[in-house]
């Protein structure tokens, strides 16, 4: 199943998009694409329903960021060998984990803001992997089960406060409108290889990233894994698993976002996004 969320900004209705691409209405039928929906038991709720039976949404409403009540937003820095090389860093022996606010998850195709004061505001395709239930100390082999789906982020940072403003990376990759999501949360079932995925990036129409999550160092089910080790992965949470080269910072010379200029994005089966920068 293809799940999302739609309408207006803190007001978005539960749906899915059927086999033709109409959004279908789900609010009769659960209250949020989010929590105890995320369940196995909650998928196969949705999975039994008479999709033709469901209202189609008229129009085209805006699309909002496909989970709800987001718990924690986690995420892996260098997770591609050569983008790790890109930034000037060797590839890392464990997963490099860090934290961005919630505040920044945004709808996929809401523009983006460049922070105040910015000059280094950078793009990055990644893969989101969304919690479907509890997760604690739990082993490679279990970790897909606790997977409800996946999903399309754009990971965006600011290279300056990420790392020339002191502390660690959370400052530079939390701001407003810095965590796009959607459009969809794809279903665990519908992904015939999660790691084998075509990923790519356009900065004003120009390809800019390329790449395929084969590549990754650190592939979902380890990364399920490796996090519950260090804290418990509740359902809704998101873990947003790490970028292939072809970022700004690795740009020779660097080259970074500015106001006017249009991001489209998107991982085959996962959908599409686009982003309109603004300054803040």
């Amino acid at each position: 199943m293809k799940l999302l969320r739609y309408g207006p900004k803190g007001q978005e209705k539960p749906g899915l998009v059927d086999a033709e691409g109409q959004i279908r209405d789900l609010s009769r039928h659960v209250p949020d694409i989010a929590g105890d929906v995320l369940s196995p038991a909650g998928l196969a709720a949705i999975a039994a329903l008479d999709i033709a039976s469901l209202p189609p949404v008229e129009g085209s409403p805006r699309i909002g960021p496909c989970v709800g009540r987001v718990g924690k937003f986690l995420c892996i820095g260098l997770n591609f060998a050569d983008h790790a090389r890109e930034t000037g860093k060797e590839p890392p022996s464990e997963p490099v984990v860090f934290a961005k606010a919630v505040s920044a998850i945004c709808g996929p195709n809401d523009d983006v803001e460049i922070p105040r004061g910015s000059d280094r505001t950078d793009w990055e395709v990644e893969m989101g992997v969304v919690i479907g239930s509890r997760a604690k100390y739990i082993s490679e082999a279990e970790a897909m089960d606790h997977v409800a789906g996946f999903c399309l982020i754009n990971d965006l940072s600011e290279r300056r406060f990420q790392s020339e403003r002191g502390g660690q990376w959370t400052k530079g990759k939390s701001h407003d409108t810095f965590g796009p999501i959607g459009p969809w949360l794809v279903t665990r079932d519908e992904i015939a290889d999660v790691q084998d995925l075509d990923m790519w990036l356009d900065v004003d129409g120009e390809r800019r990233q390329t790449g395929n999550t084969s590549t990754m160092i650190f592939g979902v089910a380890e990364l399920v894994s490796y996090l519950s080790q260090f804290m418990t992965l509740e359902p809704g949470d998101v873990i947003s698993s790490g970028t292939p080269p072809g970022v700004g910072l690795g740009m020779k010379p660097p080259t970074f976002l500015r106001e006017g200029q249009v991001v489209r994005l998107g991982i085959s089966g996962l959908g599409e996004q686009r982003q309109t920068m603004v300054q803040a």
